[in-house]
């Protein structure tokens, strides 16, 4: 492995000519750092999803300002340091969202799985709630918290599959589960206390995995 200054001069070279040629060139910086940006997120989110979208939020944040990256005194630094508050920000926000999206996943986990009568889905109050909750958002929102939480998708693969950038998906999945949180939060209960001790001991279990 080449010497830590070695490679930040590789890094200060590429974002050099990134600002030479444009956006074009960024896929460049991307093959170069991704994979050691992403194992520094990890460290940090204890999980390869929230890792890989909190790279994705930084290149995004260089890629639409790349005179940031260039001016920095050392750029693979300062790289560095934007995943790492990217990842800290990911790790505040799972907080806030993880009460609303555990009882939203056991919901939407009985929505598909259950036959596809919506009717008879519907006349469960627990359900019904879940399911009114969701229709009340825009499709843009209602599409990515689907794809969030019960498909488990990174932002970078909600991104992919509705062709949109992995930033604007994470805006859209915020602003969904904030609009649920209102809808649903004086509904919750003790319900998202159970659930969320639940999740807080397998995202313990996979931490110790990695």
């Amino acid at each position: 492995m080449a010497p830590p200054t070695d490679f930040s001069e590789t890094v200060r070279n590429q974002v050099r000519t990134i600002a030479q040629h444009g956006i074009a060139a960024t896929a460049g910086l991307y093959d170069l750092t991704s994979m050691r940006l992403v194992r520094f997120a990890a460290t940090i989110t204890r999980n390869q999803h929230d890792a890989e979208d909190a790279v994705a939020c930084a290149l995004l944040k260089v890629v639409s300002d790349i005179e940031v990256l260039f001016n920095a005194r050392n750029p693979w630094a300062f790289l560095l340091q934007m995943v790492r508050n990217d990842a800290l920000l990911i790790l505040r926000r799972k907080k806030r969202w993880i009460r609303v999206a555990t009882k939203l996943s056991q919901c939407l986990n009985d929505l598909i799985t259950a036959p596809p009568k919506v009717d008879a889905l519907e006349s469960q109050e627990s359900m019904q709630e879940i399911w009114q909750a969701l229709r009340q958002l825009p499709t843009d929102q209602a599409e990515v918290v689907v794809l969030k939480i019960w498909e488990q998708f990174t932002f970078h693969q909600i991104g992919q599959t509705l062709g949109i950038p992995p930033a604007t998906a994470a805006s859209r999945y915020r602003y969904g589960l904030a609009k649920l949180s209102e809808i649903l939060g004086t509904e919750l209960g003790s319900d998202i206390d159970k659930g969320l001790h639940a999740q807080e001991l397998r995202d313990q279990e996979l931490s110790r995995g990695l």
